[in-house]
């Protein structure tokens, strides 16, 4: 990031930064390392990106819940409670599965896959970009190897044409 805080509106990954590969199409699995591992330097400049209190404090839960070992975590905390809720009898371990394990457990995958998924959506948005501005660099007129060499081309058949006898 450039180091000054994300304003209401603006993509919080910059184009530039994020990772692509060196060839073909931007897979989502290129970015599952890169984001369900926790990173604190990560973490911290994300942190450091946006202004205010509840925003800061939002992006370091949201960072730090959004990470495979604090799922981890979460199904320790879920398991440890399992054996109570299954000698309950059955309403209490349909309580325990809905309440516990989904809430709690899967919150942080799902983050996790989002948060890959935006990754990933982030890098095919800069290749796009990229792409886009060679295509159009090779078609502007004044470029050397764009249309204004097809246009010379064309202007010097239609000479050859005009010059050429009739029949």
């Amino acid at each position: 990031m450039t180091g000054e805080p994300v304003k209401a509106g603006q993509p919080a990954v910059e184009p530039a930064k994020v990772r692509q590969p060196a060839r073909g199409p931007v897979k989502v699995l290129q970015h599952v390392a890169q984001i369900a591992s926790p990173n604190l330097s990560d973490i911290r400049a994300a942190v450091k990106d946006v202004e205010g209190f509840n925003a800061k404090f939002a992006v370091l839960i949201t960072r730090g819940v959004g990470t495979m070992a604090c799922a981890y975590i979460f199904g320790l905390i879920a398991i440890i409670s399992l054996p109570h809720a299954i000698s309950a009898g059955t309403p209490t371990l349909i309580s325990w599965i809905a309440q516990t394990f989904l809430q709690l457990v899967l919150l942080s995958i799902i983050m996790v896959g989002q948060s890959v998924q935006a990754a990933a959506s982030d890098a095919r948005s800069a290749k796009e970009f990229a792409d886009t501005e060679v295509v159009m660099d090779r078609l502007d007129e004044h470029t050397a190897g764009g249309i204004r060499t097809i246009l010379d081309r064309l202007d010097a058949l239609e000479h050859k044409l005009a010059q050429r006898p009739a029949g």
